[in-house]
Formats: C-alpha cells, sequence, structure tokens
C-alpha cells in the first residue's frame, strides 16, 4: 500500500513581491499592539486574552497568507487565536481556581503548531487524504523560515545598536531613547520577523532544498545515538531499570528526550518518500533501530514516573507528565505496528502515514486537554486525600503546602477540610499551610529530608523559641541551608528585633526573628546595612568563627540626602 498521492497540494504563489511588506507591516502592528495591551495589564485577564488572540493569530496568518487565499487564512488564523485567547483567559485567572494553568496554555501552543502545516498542506479539505510529501514539506520549511526570520532579528538588532552608536558621536540619542522603550523593541522585533518571514516564504523552491540539506546533517547524528540506544537497552538488561531511578530523579524527561531526538532522526532520514531517502543501508538500518528504540525508551519513562507516582501520590504537573508519556508511548506503539505491518518493503510508507494520523491525534488531544473539561488539581487531591486517610503517608510527611499552592480550588477546599480534623496534627499543619502568604520552597525534598536538613543545623541562640523558628525557616527554605548550615543569635539592634546569622558554606543570610509572629523573616532593605563592608568577598571572612553584634560610630556619605555606599570611620 502507498501514500495517495492524487490529491492536489495547496499552492502558493512564489513570487508574491509584497509578501514581505504586509507580513512586516502585520508583525509589527501585532507586535505594538501586544505591547499597548500587556504593558501594566499582566493580570487583567481581558488584556492578556486579546494580546494572545493578537500574537497568535498574527503568527498563524504570517504562516499561511497568500494573495489568492487570504480569506480561508483569516479564519483560520481568527480561530487560533479565539483559542488561544480562550487559554490565556484561564490562565490568567487571580482566583487560581485551576491548577496548572500555564501547562494548559502550552497544550494549547502544541495543538496550535500542530495544527499549522496540516492547514498548510490542505487538511481541512482533503481529511486523512492529505499527501504526507505536502505536511512533511511544511514542517520543516516552516521550521527553516521561522528559524531564519528569528536570526534575522538578531541581526536587525544589531544593525540598529551599531547605528546608535554611530549617531551617538554626534550626540543624537533618538536611536538609542528608541531602543530603549518597550514600545519600541516589540514594534520592531515584529517588524523585522514579518520582513524576514515573508522574503524567506517567497523563496519556498530554494527552502525545500535548504530543508533536504538541514534533513542530512541531521541524519548524521542518527548513527552514534542509534549505537548508543543499542548499549542502553543492553545494560538495562542486565543491570534492571531500578539502576535509572537510583541514579537521577530526572529519568522521566532525559528518557522522553531521547525518545524525541530518535523520533526526529529517523524522519531525517526516512524524508517524505522513497526517492529521497539515502540509499545508504547502514543509514537506513539505523532509521530501522532508532523507530524501534522509541517504544521501549518512552515505556521506561511511563515506568519511572510510575515509580514516583506510587512514591508521592498524584499532582497536577504529574498527570500531565502522564498524558505527555501516554501520547509518546503511543507513538513508539504505533511505530512498532507501522514496522510489522510494513515489514521489509513497504515499513517506511507505514511509518510516514502513522505520522499523519498521530498528528491530527495530537493536535486534538492537545487541545482537549486544554480546555478546561478536566480538573486535574480535583483529581490529585482527592488521591492525596485518600493517601492522607490510607496511611500511606504519614501526617507528618504529607504535603500540606501543595495542596495550598498548587492543586487550585479543590485543594485549598481540600485543605480546609483538613483544617478541621479530628486529628489534631493533621489541623494544625493544615492551618499553617492555610496561613502561609508565600509559596514555600521545597525543591525536590520530602518532607522527612527537610526534617533531616532542618535537625542537623548547628543552632546557638538564647532561645529554644528562636530555635524552633530557625528549623521551621530552614525546613521552608532549605535551599539556604546545606550539610554546614549554622545559625547564631548576633544580638539585638537598637529597635528591639533579635538578629540570627544562618551561614551555609560562606554564603550568610541576616534574618530578623519576630516575637509577635515566632517567625524568622528577611529585611534585606531595612537591614542591609547590617553586611559588613566586603561582603561581596565572603571567602575572606571566617564564619565559622565568634560572631556578634557592636555598636558603630561611622560617617555616610549622602547625595541630595541619599546615602551611597557603605558607612566609614
Amino acid at each position: 500500500m502507498t501514500q495517495d498521492t492524487d490529491a492536489q497540494p495547496i499552492k502558493f504563489d512564489s513570487e508574491w513581491a509584497l509578501r514581505p511588506w504586509v507580513l512586516g507591516g502585520l508583525l509589527g502592528l501585532g507586535g505594538l499592539l501586544v505591547h499597548l495591551l500587556t504593558d501594566g495589564n499582566q493580570d487583567s485577564r481581558l488584556m492578556m486574552a486579546l494580546a494572545a488572540f493578537v500574537f497568535f493569530s498574527g503568527i498563524f496568518a504570517a504562516f499561511t497568507v497568500d494573495r489568492t487565499r487570504w480569506i480561508t487564512s483569516a479564519i483560520a488564523a481568527f480561530i487560533g487565536g479565539i483559542v488561544m485567547a480562550g487559554l490565556a483567559w484561564q490562565a490568567v485567572d487571580p482566583k487560581d481556581w485551576l491548577a496548572d494553568e500555564d501547562f494548559a496554555f502550552g497544550a494549547g501552543v502544541v495543538a496550535i503548531t500542530l495544527s499549522l502545516p496540516l492547514f498548510q498542506a490542505g487538511f481541512h479539505r482533503l481529511r486523512f487524504k492529505t499527501p504526507y510529501r505536502d505536511t512533511h514539506f511544511h514542517i520543516w520549511t516552516d521550521i527553516v523560515s521561522g528559524a531564519g526570520a528569528l536570526i534575522f532579528v538578531g541581526l536587525a538588532w544589531a544593525l540598529i545598536s551599531i547605528l546608535s552608536e554611530l549617531f551617538q558621536l554626534l550626540q543624537i540619542d533618538l536611536l538609542k531613547d528608541l531602543m530603549g522603550q518597550d514600545w519600541f523593541g516589540w514594534t520592531y522585533s515584529g517588524l523585522t520577523f514579518g520582513a524576514g518571514l515573508g522574503t524567506l516564504r517567497n523563496q519556498l523552491k530554494i527552502l525545500g532544498t535548504l530543508q533536504s540539506v538541514v534533513l542530512l546533517v541531521l541524519s548524521l547524528l542518527a548513527v552514534p545515538l542509534a549505537v548508543a540506544l543499542v548499549l542502553f537497552l543492553a545494560a538495562m538488561i542486565f543491570s534492571g531499570p531500578d539502576v535509572l531511578w537510583q541514579a537521577t530523579r530526572s529519568a522521566t524527561p532525559i528518557l522522553l528526550s531521547c525518545a524525541f531526538g530518535a523520533f526526529v532522526l529517523t524522519n531525517a532520514i526516512i524524508r517524505d518518500d522513497d526517492s529521497e531517502m539515502t540509499k545508504s543501508r547502514i543509514m537506513r538500518i539505523t532509521a530501522l533501530i532508532l523507530a524501534l528504540g522509541i517504544l521501549p525508551l518512552t515505556v521506561f519513562a511511563a515506568i519511572s514516573m510510575g515509580t514516583r507516582v506510587a512514591q508521592h501520590g498524584l499532582s497536577p504537573e504529574r498527570i500531565w507528565g502522564l498524558v505527555a508519556i501516554s501520547f509518546a508511548c503511543a507513538y513508539g506503539l504505533a511505530y512498532v505496528v507501522a514496522l510489522v505491518r510494513g515489514r521489509k518493503a513497504g515499513w517506511h510508507d507505514a511509518l510516514r502515514r502513522a505520522n499523519l494520523h498521530l498528528a491530527v491525534i495530537g493536535c486534538v488531544l492537545a487541545l482537549i486537554v486544554a480546555l478546561p473539561f478536566f480538573n486535574f488539581g480535583a483529581v490529585s487531591a482527592s488521591n492525596q486525600l485518600a493517601r492522607l486517610e490510607g496511611g500511606k503517608v504519614s501526617a507528618e510527611d504529607f504535603d500540606y503546602a501543595a495542596l495550598r499552592w498548587d492543586f487550585g480550588d479543590a485543594g485549598r477546599e481540600a485543605l480546609a477540610t483538613l483544617a478541621k480534623s479530628e486529628n489534631t496534627e493533621i489541623a494544625k499543619l493544615a492551618k499553617d499551610a492555610v496561613n502561609q502568604e508565600t509559596r514555600p520552597y521545597y525543591g525536590q525534598t520530602t518532607a522527612s529530608e527537610r526534617r533531616e536538613i532542618a535537625n542537623n543545623v548547628q543552632i546557638d541562640v538564647s532561645d529554644e523559641a528562636i530555635a524552633d523558628a530557625v528549623r521551621d525557616y530552614v525546613s521552608s527554605e532549605v535551599h539556604t541551608c546545606r550539610e554546614s548550615c549554622r545559625a547564631v543569635e548576633a544580638g539585638k539592634i537598637a529597635t528591639g528585633p533579635v538578629i540570627v546569622l544562618l551561614t551555609n558554606d560562606d554564603n550568610p543570610s541576616f534574618l530578623v526573628y519576630e516575637r509577635d509572629s515566632g517567625k524568622l523573616v528577611r529585611h534585606w532593605q531595612e537591614y542591609g546595612k547590617l553586611l559588613p563592608p566586603g561582603t561581596n568577598a565572603a571567602e575572606k571572612i571566617d564564619w565559622d568563627g565568634p560572631i556578634e553584634l557592636r555598636p558603630f560610630n561611622g560617617q555616610q556619605l549622602y547625595v541630595d540626602g541619599v546615602p551611597v555606599g557603605q558607612p566609614f570611620d
């Protein structure tokens, strides 16, 4: 079975002289509108939604507009802009009722990106009769022309910077002043990107040749990757997959990155038609190995994620990871099925058909998960509560902060329920999380690891309440304290608060103990003068030595009533 080639691909006018001017004006105006809509309005749902509409509809139109079919391009760009505007409206939610809106917005970007070459190839008219060669051609020409336009933007900024310096020799600051204006940056970038893109889109035949060169260069990476995958999978047979989880907590993204690399390089070799493929037997075998290697890599990624879920339960971020891994596994399985069905002679065409079908499925799936049909925060909160009630996690180790900050309204409702729990320990810890004003930074540490770090701090203070405040601070800000962490009460300043110096590998933090709240807090601006001269050369100070707070009488340089520099004798 061969690819259907009867359908006519969409024709592009390769000699539209006005294209660079039209695209330059379109994207230049779009850049100006984006600036005007977003300037000081980052918290406005309406303004951010309008900005997303302008940005994405403009980009979509820039890649598809043609003088012979501008109406269909405008309609498609309008639909894409409306979708992204809705997702931006959802993401910029002051009440934060959904969890991980940024992931939903990213899924929308994926859907729009996948839909672009499908529209260019005429999928909206031809459906699955769309020739694969057209979709493949548009994917790579879009990449090449987009990258080329970005390079042109960089060159254009370099040129205007040089011209600015040139005119400054004559004490003319016009260009320098313009470059310092945000509105000019957005407008100039949009203008130059559109002009560069329009010029490149006028040369589709040349871009097609350049595409072949890019794929040829990419295919050179296929052999070492294939050899590495064979060695990796062979080593896994002897060592077992457990070594992956022991070696790194980043096994899942590493495995998915390798799978994506195998997918790209496989398609760099098989091209869009057998006549375009290399005649090298080694390269064809390499493509076969890479295509077969995608499934085990994605399966191992799924196992890695499953291990994390078993250990720590579900979270919105992990659910998004499971969605991505599921689709990656679908790609790996589809490639194996295509190789089996295509057998020796027809596996290239089978992979190409699979690519077209999977691109459509991926576009639809990304759009579905981007829309608020599924509340991943509610699913995660329910799972975490079940783990707590079932005893899979102790009350002390339970991540209450995640419910407060990461699970949306569903998480906060669950946390409020825990705060009323009959279990006094759970209720206390839940109330502490409810009262948090900022999200504590835990990194990838578990609750038990944070407690161990806090308990290992060398504490030298006069009051046990301050010692407890130190442990609470370190537990919630583990990045400030590691193995050699030391907390010393330096003394009181004139206004009364106690100063605690927290040192970690010659990196001091000055903290203030507030007796009313019983917490340590940072007040960099108010207490920054406590830093001795030369603190930027902290390695010259023996932070393990005696630490004390002494009175200081000196002088300070003032300019127009404002203190400048360090005080001096």
